[in-house]
């Protein structure tokens, strides 16, 4: 009889959920399932056929798509010769709301592509490449399975995590169904909590030789595999964000980073996507929780040159004054990381990286008089917490303490905190949220490099010999080219090129009022650059010939330009 009820709840949810088919514009008023991201994803390129391309990056090693949407104007030329903004959420599996702001800023830019000429302009100009789940099964388990707000985070690549000769064979158990798994504890004169008298969900600490109430067992579980302890090991690990290929170090120097760099069938479907698309700049990656926009170097020993700070400088400042409350700074003053993402992105693809770390729990979930009297009494921040959960989000982020028979510790109680609380807002803070982030992604995809090419002088000095000088401006905040990958040569800088004539001299002009030119030694007709943040560039060249010259400049990560003259 119970497994017949079952099946018939298991039918009414599936009804309900065909039922509630997704539409454009997308709503933020709640969290989208693995299925109902890749679902909305689809939906927006249908409806957006023309400016977009939906594809599939690859699969996990559960194999689950990986969908990437690119968003792009053909008709104002191909997405590989515009500059490119990159944006990822939900690396870890558990971080759901990273995958929000991705669908939120995909939503945002094609809803409003014809209604507004700002982001018209935009998207004629750049090209965006958006993949809201890098880790799918993470973010499947997370919605499917018993958990908590940080369970499913890992690569689910199987490993023996307590070295019993055994694979994943003791995870949490989900003991009472309720798809949470929250906490236990169990009655002990001699334990170290007991009730707190102003709320009997909560509880305190006993003071030295003060007599208990409670022990806790941690988290809701079973000693599957009869070791002697509980939990410890679940599926996994194998930290996505610590299996990248450059800085990357063994498990003993960082954890969870895996066998090899890459070793993440999903991670190396994206890093193959992503070398493929050498005009992204721009890098977004979204995580969960603290409330920081973070910069690299992810470790005191790497560094980052002064002119790409002025950059993230310009960018990350802006970003806090967008999201109140959140910190712009580097990543090495959270906590040293090597193989991460964003060190990939910036070192090995020359692409400016912020990782945005979302939701800030203390300053979100407040309950509070802001006009209490002094020494008047405060809550404290667990009471301040619970009062949240009652009167904010009623009552959905808890559960209370229920008894419960325990095989192996026999009467104990199972409540605490659920999994849709702790790392996530709640959904009526979550529009918010995700508009402040997506907004703050799009300023900084304004500030990709936009270069304009002008002749400002171009005068006969002799038998058919002219003097041309060009002058090269970047109307925008984001350099053409990064300096660490201009010192570093990372890949082939931008280049300004001559042809059509044969160029006796060329070089930069260094004072273009005193006719001050450092001339290049070698191969006069060609010029190899990068035009920094607000940056302009004039270069004199010295040609032989008459007819037409074409002057170009290519770039990888800007845009390209062309013009010609007539010598006569």
């Amino acid at each position: 009889m119970k497994a017949i009820y079952t099946t018939l709840i298991a039918i009414c949810l599936t009804l309900v959920s065909v039922g509630q088919s997704i539409e454009i514009p997308l709503r933020f008023d709640k969290y989208y399932t693995y299925e109902e991201v890749n679902e909305a994803l689809e939906k927006l390129h249908t409806a957006y056929k023309n400016i977009t391309k939906l594809e599939l990056v690859g699969k996990s090693e559960e194999g689950r798509k990986i969908l990437a949407l690119t968003i792009n104007n053909p008709k104002t030329g191909k997405d590989l010769d515009k500059p490119g903004i990159y944006v990822d959420g939900n690396i870890h599996g558990n971080e759901i709301q990273a995958g929000e702001v991705c669908l939120y800023y995909a939503n945002m830019v094609l809803t409003k592509y014809k209604s507004n000429p700002m982001i018209k302009e935009l998207v004629d100009r750049t090209a965006m490449y958006i993949i809201p789940v890098v880790n799918p099964d993470g973010r499947w388990h997370f919605f499917n399975d018993g958990g908590t707000s940080s369970s499913n985070r890992t690569i689910r690549r199987p490993k023996d995590d307590d070295r019993d000769g055994l694979i994943d064979e003791d995870d949490v158990d989900d003991l009472d169904g309720d798809g949470n798994i929250c906490r236990m504890r169990i009655k002990d004169p001699n334990g170290n909590y007991k009730t707190d008298p102003e709320d009997p969900r909560l509880m305190i600490q006993v003071k030295p030789g003060e007599k208990g109430e409670w022990t806790m067992l941690g988290s809701e579980g079973l000693d599957n595999d009869g070791d002697g302890r509980f939990n410890e090991d679940g599926p996994g690990y194998v930290d996505p964000n610590r299996n990248w290929p450059f800085d990357w170090q063994p498990t003993f120097i960082q954890g969870g980073a895996g066998d090899y760099p890459l070793s993440g069938v999903g991670l190396k479907a994206i890093a193959e996507f992503l070398t493929k698309k050498k005009n992204i700049l721009m890098v977004w990656a979204f995580h969960n929780t603290g409330g920081m926009f973070l910069r690299g170097p992810s470790t005191r020993e790497l560094v980052v040159p002064g002119a790409d700070i002025q950059v993230y400088d310009l960018l990350g400042k802006n970003a806090e004054k967008m999201v109140p409350g959140y910190v712009y700074k580097p990543s090495y003053e959270l906590y040293p990381t090597r193989g991460d993402f964003g060190e990939f992105t910036y070192h090995c693809m020359g692409a400016y990286t912020f990782i945005g770390e979302l939701y800030q729990r203390r300053r979100s979930e407040q309950y509070r008089n802001p006009n209490a009297k002094v020494g008047e009494k405060k809550l404290s921040p667990s009471h301040e917490r619970m009062k949240f959960n009652d009167h904010l989000a009623q009552g959905e982020l808890y559960k209370d303490w229920k008894p419960f028979k325990h095989p192996q510790y026999g009467d104990i109680e199972i409540g605490g905190w659920v999994k849709f609380s702790s790392r996530l807002s709640h959904t009526f803070m979550l529009q918010d949220l995700v508009h402040r982030n997506a907004s703050a992604v799009l300023f900084s995809a304004q500030h990709l490099p936009h270069i304009k090419m002008e002749i400002f002088d171009k005068k006969k000095i002799g038998k058919n010999l002219y003097k041309i000088r060009v002058r090269l401006e970047n109307t925008k905040g984001i350099s053409s080219m990064s300096e660490h990958s201009w010192q570093k040569k990372v890949y082939t800088p931008d280049m300004l090129k001559l042809s059509g004539a044969k160029v006796i001299a060329s070089g930069l002009i260094s004072d273009v009022r005193l006719d001050k030119v450092n001339y290049k030694e070698h191969k006069p007709e060609i010029q190899f650059l990068r035009i920094g943040s607000y940056g302009k560039l004039e270069y004199e060249f010295i040609v032989e010939g008459k007819g037409e010259v074409k002057l170009e400049y290519k770039s990888r990560k800007a845009n390209n330009l062309s013009t010609q003259i007539i010598m006569r």
